[in-house]
């Protein structure tokens, strides 16, 4: 149960410069395909949570690094004009590392990575002194996976944590060196909040029914399991209760960052209240309205201005309710 007050937030993981093109329905090799637009935005897992975060009124400090080169200040600059606390951001020498998302005609996305500073992130351990702590409640770990001086050092990062007195989450995301468990296992009896969309429960529980992935990894040690479905909302499991959070009704423009501003409006609710029930439905919230736009945080509103865009909001017909419920029935 988290310390309840609206406590600040301190968020590891990766800060990427984006390129976005829309819309890419055939990528022709060989050929120019034309676009409507090309846009460029601050993104990655750690800096899109930490921003949604800050436009929401959490106090939000970011760990991460940017590279010396023009992108990487821009960044550093966008994300601080967003009011995150960016002293804890390392700069290297080097690039900043970079996405080139094509988006098509649903707002869905490919993404092309180069990992750039992320390489040299977190050089060193997190110290969890009060001193560092001051003012912070929660520890939120993203991107573990494309940090590599830090994936080795990611149990006893929220192990440590946990010991300062903080409550944790971590968000996972796609492991192209297909290592998941080896790295996971050790960190789930350290996670309060655990964030997985479907495919990261295929690979990490051995299923993206919600249900089942929820049970596994709470079997492991996991305090909370919330399963991130996109369109259909989402599900969270705890060991004695099953919440499901239908989806907003949205016209998705680009949903690019979605997840993570659904993992900001969820922890923005839960530190406050400590409600799960309200966090899932918060989360869907953001979620529903970033993809209203293009750029991971653009159409995420104030707290005030997202309550009182969920009181007109409607519901998917279709929704985490109906298809988790088939999944636990069958």
């Amino acid at each position: 149960m988290p310390k309840l007050g609206n406590p600040g937030v301190l968020c590891s993981g990766n800060i990427v410069y984006d390129t976005l093109m829309q819309p890419v329905d055939d990528l022709h090799w060989g050929a120019t395909t034309r676009v409507d637009t090309i846009e460029y935005h601050v993104g990655g897992n750690g800096a899109n949570t930490a921003r949604a975060l800050a436009k929401l009124g959490v106090p939000v400090r970011l760990l991460g690094a940017v590279g010396s080169d023009e992108q990487g200040r821009w960044a550093l600059h966008t994300i601080e004009q967003s009011g995150v606390d960016v002293r804890g951001v390392l700069q290297v020498d080097g690039p900043t590392s970079a996405t080139i998302a094509a988006v098509n005609s649903c707002g869905d996305r490919k993404f092309f990575h180069c990992l750039g500073a992320s390489r040299y992130a977190f050089p060193e351990p997190i110290q969890f002194t009060p001193e560092f702590c001051l003012g912070i409640r929660h520890y939120h770990l993203s991107a573990l996976f494309v940090l590599p001086k830090l994936r080795p050092h990611g149990a006893d990062t929220l192990a440590r944590a946990r010991e300062a007195g903080l409550s944790t989450s971590f968000d996972t995301n796609w492991d192209l060196e297909g290592r998941w468990m080896q790295t996971l296992e050790p960190c789930l009896p350290h996670i309060d909040l655990l964030f997985m969309n479907e495919p990261e429960a295929r690979m990490i529980a051995g299923s993206a029914d919600p249900a089942t992935a929820g049970r596994a990894v709470l079997h492991r040690g996991v305090r909370v399991a919330v399963l991130k479905l996109g369109a259909r909302g989402s599900a969270i499991y705890t060991r004695n209760q099953e919440i499901l959070c239908p989806a907003f009704e949205v016209d998705a423009v680009d949903t690019t960052g979605a997840g993570d501003c659904y993992v900001a409006g969820f922890l923005a609710e839960w530190l406050e209240n400590g409600s799960l029930a309200e966090a899932g439905k918060l989360g869907n919230a953001v979620g529903a309205l970033s993809v209203r736009k293009i750029g991971s945080v653009t159409g995420v509103l104030s707290r005030a201005d997202t309550e009182a865009w969920m009181k007109s909001a409607r519901f998917r017909k279709q929704g985490a309710a109906e298809t988790a419920k088939g999944a636990l029935n069958s």
